[in-house]
């Protein structure tokens, strides 16, 4: 590939890694032979230059045709910010994904604190111990979760510990504040949430077990991630509170309704077949 940098969504230019691009692919489920398979089509329409989307626009497109499972799996972190525009249905699927994770969840509750009422994305309960979640959804490529968002997530667990909560089917004293995101957190707020005990889940965050890992060790794919359905056809689930593809893997009748395109329901019911299958991939 005649290409040695690539320009990210803030403008800044970056070398190019064949082997991250590599290795991604061979994460989505291709076999090398299938991966690269993808980078020899690659090879006659990448150029110096290129940004970030138009590459992984054009290996997900590449990677679609070999296999649409793996192009699914692909574009997890695209199908996260499909989630959006806003934040709610991020929040219903950090719920989903942590009541996967064997934890007891609310969400959007109101919660009197020693000065002020705050209200909570989500509360979970693990073991005897209430979570306050914090969800930060972000629907821009390379955006970060800066030091100010920890800093007044610690101010409102601080707020909130003198005292327990009728919550999650008990009465209980919240044990730890965490902050979730889709997207990447900046170097201080990693160290801030260490220093200070605030446990941290991003995109890339902590190291072998973010959410890229987390989702393809349980298959917890949201239903964005779909590249058989078109984009009224996943909002259309969003809105009957199906998130996940698991969720529909066991709602498959709701493929009758006439919002979905019945010739292509055989296409979709395989695609989600597969993708569920997906278990412990990414160590």
């Amino acid at each position: 590939m005649k290409i040695s940098q690539l320009k990210k969504h803030s403008g800044e230019l970056i070398d190019f890694d064949i082997s991250k691009l590599k290795t991604s692919l061979s994460k989505s489920g291709a076999s090398p032979i299938e991966t690269q398979e993808v980078l020899d089509k690659m090879k006659e329409h990448v150029f110096n230059g290129m940004t970030t989307k138009q590459l992984y626009q054009l290996a997900f497109k590449l990677l679609k045709k070999v296999n649409g499972t793996f192009a699914a799996r692909y574009s997890l972190k695209r199908a996260l910010r499909d989630l959006g525009p806003a934040g709610y249905f991020f929040e219903k699927w950090t719920s989903r994904f942590l009541q996967s994770y064997g934890y007891v969840t609310n969400e959007n509750k109101l919660v009197e604190g020693d000065a002020v009422t705050h209200e909570a994305d989500v509360i979970a309960l693990k073991d005897d111990h209430l979570f306050w979640i914090e969800c930060k959804f972000r629907n821009t490529i390379d955006a970060k979760v800066s030091v100010t968002t920890p800093m007044y997530l610690l101010s409102r667990v601080k707020d909130i510990s003198n005292k327990q909560y009728n919550l999650c089917g008990g009465n209980y004293p919240f044990h730890q504040g965490w902050l979730i995101t889709n997207a990447y957190f900046t170097a201080d707020t990693i160290a801030f949430g260490e220093y200070y005990g605030i446990k941290l889940l991003s995109w890339d965050y902590p190291a072998k077990k973010s959410i890229k890992n987390l989702v393809d060790k349980m298959a917890l794919y949201p239903i964005t991630c779909l590249t058989t359905m078109t984009q009224k056809e996943k909002h259309f689930l969003l809105d009957k509170d199906i998130l996940l593809v698991k969720e529909l893997f066991q709602n498959l009748d709701i493929l009758d309704h006439p919002t979905f395109n019945q010739r292509h329901k055989k296409s979709i019911i395989r695609e989600v077949t597969e993708l569920i299958s997906v278990q412990e991939i990414i160590e």
